[in-house]
């Protein structure tokens, strides 16, 4: 359900800004971007020639769309475990592999296509494999950034990380279509293959100083469970990723039918293909450039609701373009949307998400985003069939614009809270010395209560305050939860929830961000009686 914009006052995001380059000042964010700017060229230059190629080896709008969404699909199989191994193993030699995969597999495209053995399936098929380097990579890179530079700089870094894309998105096509206009396809899919090698290098050079631990690391499974859970109880995640398929599953329509506007309707080669791209890229750079004066006069919501209008405006103009001039301004328009959009909830989802959690909350938010990139590529290729191209995209730009406005009630603020009483949060009794070896071998699940005594006068704030906690708990692992209340004693009341293992309940404590501390104080200061609730803790047998 949408949270009403009666429930809580909102606050407006009050991440702290700083100029738009700050981010380089810091040595390991700039080594990486530069590498990065050039990664992503080589991708862009690998896109442009498959997108082309296919229109040669199957030059239908569906096995066109298809090229995209091969590219995207593995992101929606992989991301969940994507963001669960970046978030348990080493990221930079994650980081490494993931890189690695996908220069061998560049490197295979290019020598098929040189040997005249890669048939459109088989195009799609190392699509796919690069994609799948791709998803593996993205939640990592995602979750390091706050490793490279200070929080004040993390929003600024993260639309930084956006304008290189978008450089390279201005590069790579128009340089991708001249190199295949030269040399042919299998010379673009080369210079990927080798562009791939300078990050590699980079991340080589990167000395990564691994946060501390504590606790033994994470299970595959269960970090995804977690992952999976924190999401689920996290309205602010909730609304992000509903806005985010709002915007993206109509967006994906340009990449999907692109080409075949190009060659098809306008009439153009694969120059004008690429330049199409470098003016999106273009607008992307400007809107960036915009970035920082837009986010200190609009909210979340207006910035995202900018973005998808101007978006779907572009698709509008690109369906009615008679000419290459009115593709080129839609393009631009393209552009301008995608940054501003794209840049604005991928921050809000990584400042959303607590360092434990973040690259799994990144990759479940990329499952969404990219799957709904790849459906709504393939569903624009099909409707490109049935009807044509152009009336796909006008289409793909009415429906979305209606879209865009009808999830504004899903707010994606944090609503803010008066802060409560000072009270001391339940503490539950230490182990019994004879139980130690029990829970060290981490076998069974824990069940944790706290019991409350409750004024009934403070009942409806009481239940209100436990609607906030019941989030809390699950966002910090909790398998279930539940409140009760006695029967024949109405002030009292327990709370019950469960946690996977001892592991995951001591993990539990440091999962608390302070606005969870601040919620269970809040609980607490609302107990009445000489001691805090009682706290308690037990351990599952099996009988």
């Amino acid at each position: 359900m949408p949270r009403r914009a009666d429930a809580a006052p909102i606050a407006r995001d009050t991440v702290p800004t700083s100029s738009t380059f700050s981010p380089l000042r810091h040595a390991n964010f700039r080594l990486l971007w530069i590498a990065s700017l050039a990664s992503n060229t080589g991708i862009w230059v690998q896109n442009t020639g498959a997108g082309w190629l296919m229109t040669s080896l199957a030059p239908s709008p569906i096995m066109v769309s298809l090229v995209q969404a091969a590219s995207m699909l593995p992101v929606f199989l992989l991301a969940l475990p994507a963001g669960a191994f970046a978030d348990i193993l080493d990221r930079r030699r994650h980081l490494i592999a993931a890189q690695s995969w996908m220069c061998l597999m560049g490197a295979l495209l290019c020598l098929l296509t040189a040997l005249h053995l890669i048939g459109p399936w088989g195009l799609l098929a190392l699509t796919f494999a690069i994609g799948a380097g791709s998803a593996m990579n993205s939640p990592a890179w995602s979750a390091t950034m706050p490793e490279l530079v200070p929080r004040a700089d993390l929003t600024q870094a993260i639309l930084l990380n956006n304008i290189g894309f978008n450089i390279a998105r201005s590069i790579g096509p128009a340089l991708g279509g001249f190199i295949i206009g030269l040399a042919g396809t299998q010379a673009a899919f080369a210079v990927n293959a080798a562009c791939f090698l300078v990050l590699i290098v980079a991340l080589l050079v990167w000395k990564r100083e691994a946060p501390r631990q504590t606790l033994p690391k994470e299970h595959f499974l269960s970090a995804m469970r977690a992952g999976a859970r924190f999401v689920s109880a996290s309205p602010v995640m909730r609304a992000i990723i509903l806005r985010a398929l709002a915007y993206f599953l109509f967006a994906a329509s340009m990449w999907g039918l692109l080409p075949l506007l190009v060659r098809e309707r306008l009439g153009l080669g694969p120059e004008a293909f690429g330049l199409m791209l470098t003016a999106m890229g273009v607008g992307a750079v400007g809107g960036g450039l915009a970035m920082g004066r837009l986010r200190a006069i609009m909210g979340r919501g207006q910035l995202v609701l900018l973005g998808s209008v101007t978006g779907m405006v572009a698709l509008l103009l690109l369906g009615v373009a008679p000419h290459w001039s009115v593709a080129g301004v839609g393009m631009l328009l393209y552009g301008v949307s995608w940054i501003v959009a794209s840049s604005s909830l991928q921050a809000y989802a990584q400042l959303s998400a607590p360092a434990w959690v973040r690259a799994r909350a990144i990759g479940i938010y990329q499952l969404g985003t990219f799957g709904a990139l790849a459906s709504g590529s393939a569903l624009a290729g099909w409707l490109g069939d049935v009807v044509g191209v152009q009336w796909a995209l006008l289409g793909f730009g009415l429906v979305g614009l209606v879209t865009a406005f009808a999830v504004l009630p899903w707010r994606m603020e944090t609503a803010t809270h008066a802060e409560p009483a000072a009270s001391a949060l339940p503490q539950p009794e230490a182990v019994a010395p004879e139980l130690a070896p029990l829970l060290a071998r981490d076998r069974g699940r824990v069940l944790e209560a706290v019991r409350y005594r409750i004024d009934p006068a403070d009942r409806t704030a009481f239940l209100a305050a436990m609607a906030q906690l019941r989030g809390v708990r699950l966002r910090s692992g909790a398998l279930w939860w539940r409140l009760y209340e006695d029967v024949a004693h109405p002030e009292q009341w327990a709370e019950f929830w469960a946690m996977e293992s001892w592991t995951e309940h001591l993990r539990e404590m440091h999962r608390l961000e302070p606005e969870d501390r601040a919620a269970i104080a809040r609980a607490a200061a609302l107990h009445r009686g000489d001691r805090p609730p009682e706290a308690s803790r037990s351990i599952a047998h099996d009988p």
